[in-house]
């Protein structure tokens, strides 16, 4: 039976596990290798005794918090919240949490939740995509390093990386063409954001391969949710344009234009096929299951933990950008 006392101390356990104290603090803070022996009797003894550490004075002792600030943009979105898994799951394995904070969209506000995690002392500090500046993430990394997903900027302590947006809007365009489709409707992100700009020379530049004409009639402005995708297919409809598909800059964006075509009696995709961007766990689940380019967020969650972990001094292993990738399901038909 387990030692319920919370008055356990670590002279106790190095006592009972027969080490030193300094090797079951070594143990703890992963600051050295410990042998196997050694580190299978600590286990147990921890184990027996219901050993808790105080968290709080071995982060004092070592000026370390083992804290991992992370800054989304929205804390219900299915996007980020994949990633946060992965970057969870990442750094847990060298003892490290997560603190998590939002910043929607809004650069003083993002700048202002990077000051918060800075006040707080964690180690460093994980961003997902958001409006704040290069030169903004720069200065912040002179006082904790800093990993920027959706970015490519670089520093001494800020590394930054990207998905290809730009090739995985020319493959959802590469393969609405390819089933016979030319007049493509597009609802495009946010017209000042990074992702949303590739994406949308993605949609032009496939046209342009291809000898399609471009019409800009077409595009329609969007704000990476479901409302704008509606508004933004009643839009089409309204002006009446025609067109036998849509591809839309994210998953949230063709919900919206799926439920305005539903209340159109506009069938999918017997009328008008749909394609997505982001492959969010829900899109296997719409009617019909959405055609959508994978995000591979949670791979991308774990590249920005180990790309932290590295930083921090810890062993992790090179990460690669992982890829982009078209998923067909039912949404699209051919012509």
């Amino acid at each position: 039976m387990k030692n319920e006392s919370s008055t356990t101390t670590l002279y106790q356990v190095a006592s009972a596990a027969g080490v030193s104290p300094a090797t079951v603090s070594r143990f703890l803070n992963g600051t050295a290798k410990v042998s196997d022996d050694k580190r299978r009797a600590i286990e147990r003894v921890i184990d027996e005794l219901n050993y808790k550490p105080n968290l709080l004075a071995q982060s004092l002792k070592m000026g370390s918090t083992r804290t991992i600030g992370v800054l989304t943009q929205s804390l219900e979105s299915g996007y980020f919240n994949r990633a946060m898994v992965g970057i969870e799951d990442a750094v847990k394995t060298a003892g490290y949490a997560l603190l998590i904070m939002s910043g929607h969209w809004h650069a003083d506000e993002e700048a202002e939740r990077v000051e918060l995690l800075i006040g707080r002392r964690v180690d460093g500090v994980a961003i997902l995509t958001g409006n704040m500046s290069d030169q903004q993430i720069l200065d912040f990394s002179r006082r904790v390093p800093i990993v920027a997903f959706g970015r490519e900027v670089q520093g001494e302590r800020t590394q930054g990386f990207c998905l290809d947006n730009y090739r995985g809007a020319c493959e959802a365009m590469e393969y609405l063409i390819a089933q016979g489709h030319r007049r493509i409707a597009h609802i495009s992100g946010p017209v000042d954001h990074r992702d949303a700009r590739a994406r949308l020379a993605g949609y032009h530049d496939t046209l342009a391969k291809h000898g399609i004409a471009i019409d800009e009639r077409l595009v329609v402005a969007g704000e990476f949710d479901e409302s704008s995708g509606l508004l933004a297919v009643n839009a089409l409809l309204q002006a009446n344009l025609r067109f036998s598909a849509i591809f839309a800059a994210n998953d949230l964006s063709a919900y919206g234009a799926r439920l305005a075509l539903y209340r159109r009696n506009i069938r999918v995709p017997e009328d008008v096929s749909l394609v997505g961007f982001d492959d969010l766990h829900s899109s296997m689940y719409t009617t019909p299951p959405l055609t959508t380019v994978r995000q591979p967020l949670y791979e991308v969650g774990i590249g920005v933990g180990r790309r932290m972990l590295a930083m921090l001094g810890h062993e992790a292993a090179p990460e690669q950008v992982p890829d982009l990738s078209l998923v067909v399901r039912e949404s699209v038909r051919l012509v």
